[in-house]
């Protein structure tokens, strides 16, 4: 099975949609920066955006090989404070997700850049002149370094992100289309860093961590499960459609303080493939009261951002008027659509991810 969209809905990337380099093949270094815009500091953000392909220009130039690329996120929170132009129809907050024994947080986040290479140099620098433009506007919460590790194993030793979709399926998981036309080419993507308990995981035997995970550890082969983390990130429609996202998750870490950890990343056409994903790990589903991956492995960031199309970050629209700018409320968590029963595997195939 394979995503599909309504007819006349697909992705429309004609002129004014040209999307960011969401696509963009995955590399072996990562940037993460999460900041909050201070008050005041609208104007000098907005200044930053439509400069920001001629940096990225700029700075590659001299290490074509490094294959340099920045995709820009913006909040919920910033986007009426910076933008006179209407909401992307699906931005929201990431909304907490509290279950029994599991949380995933929602942390604060007005700007994501996700800046990515074959090398961390060029990331470095490229993240350098970004806050030295945005430093006295904003306030960092976040930055990680991400780097690709062994054969793309994240570090609890499983394969991750080989079977992202390519071509026009990811053009169609990926980017919105005629269903949000003023925003056709962009796109949504939902943040999470995750700590794992890297000591109390070796210690489980690898037929026991294969069974968690859904997926054998040496040959990446599938397992029959209904309780995985497999399992609970399959997103199957009633209909039986599959709907895929685009992952580009990172391990990141630092064995002096003890700290290992997986940078969650995922973009998507409309975030609830991912919401609904993040609901059966933290909340449970069918026979699983919860991911059992996260009994080591501990989200302590969650965040949602729209990432606009290259065109319009290029001329951005101006600032809104004077004035307070509307709440943005909170959205109650759809209904989940029905589990599959086919044991297809979409968006939960380890391939794709261990975290989430």
């Amino acid at each position: 099975m394979t995503s599909e969209s309504p007819p006349g809905t697909g992705p429309q990337t004609g002129p004014g949609s040209e999307p960011q380099p969401v696509l963009s093949p995955l590399t072996t270094s990562s940037i993460f920066l999460v900041l909050t815009v201070d008050p005041g500091g609208e104007e000098t953000v907005h200044d930053l955006l439509g400069d920001l392909a001629g940096l990225q220009r700029a700075i590659g130039f001299g290490a074509p090989d490094a294959e340099l690329s920045c995709v820009t996120g913006i909040g919920a929170n910033l986007w009426d404070r910076l933008f006179d132009y209407p909401r992307p129809a699906e931005l929201h907050p990431f909304v907490e997700l509290a279950g029994a024994r599991h949380r995933a947080p929602a942390t604060p986040g007005d700007l994501l850049f996700h800046l990515r290479a074959t090398r961390i140099d060029r990331c470095f620098i490229l993240a350098s002149e970004i806050m030295n433009r945005l430093r006295g506007s904003v306030t960092l919460q976040d930055e990680t370094q991400g780097f690709r590790h062994l054969d793309v194993r994240d570090l609890l030793g499983f394969v991750d992100g080989t079977e992202n979709p390519v071509g026009a399926a990811a053009r169609d998981a990926v980017l919105i289309g005629a269903e949000d036309a003023a925003h056709a080419g962009g796109s949504y993507v939902i943040v999470q860093k995750y700590l794992h308990d890297l000591a109390g995981w070796n210690m489980l035997p690898v037929e026991t961590q294969e069974k968690i995970v859904g997926r054998t550890k040496a040959s990446n082969i599938e397992l029959e499960s209904d309780d995985s983390h497999v399992a609970l990130n399959t997103i199957v429609d009633a209909d039986g459609t599959e709907h895929d996202i685009l992952r580009d998750n990172m391990p990141f870490g630092s064995p002096g303080r003890g700290e290992f950890g997986t940078y969650f990343i995922g973009y998507a056409r409309t975030p609830g493939v991912i919401e609904q994903m993040l609901r059966n790990m933290f909340l449970g589903a069918g026979p699983a009261t919860h991911d059992r991956i996260l009994d080591f492995s501990t989200a302590i960031t969650g965040t949602l951002f729209y990432v606009p199309s290259a065109d319009f970050l290029d001329d951005p629209p101006g600032l809104p008027a004077t004035g307070a700018p509307a709440a943005v409320p909170t959205p109650a968590p759809p209904a989940p659509p029905p589990r599959p029963t086919d044991g297809s595997l979409g968006i939960g195939n380890l391939n794709r991810s261990t975290t989430p």
